[in-house]
């Protein structure tokens, strides 16, 4: 159920559209598709923020 509609990624985007029903996209297809989306979008839940993951910190190498 949190599978990209377009070809089975994680989605991090739902849609809810106007009509009824939802569409979940991956972050790649959220954004190629973004626009026509918010057109028929009641509401739109992004999630690609999670993408983002902090740098982490280097690791001491003690030879």
């Amino acid at each position: 159920m949190d599978r990209c509609d377009r070809c089975g990624a994680q989605a991090y985007l739902r849609v809810e559209l106007q009509t009824g029903g939802e569409l979940l996209f991956c972050a790649h297809h959220a954004r190629e598709h973004g626009e026509k989306l918010r057109e028929v979008a009641a509401a739109v839940h992004d999630e690609t923020h999670k993408l983002e993951t902090p740098a982490a910190p280097a690791a001491d190498s003690e030879a």
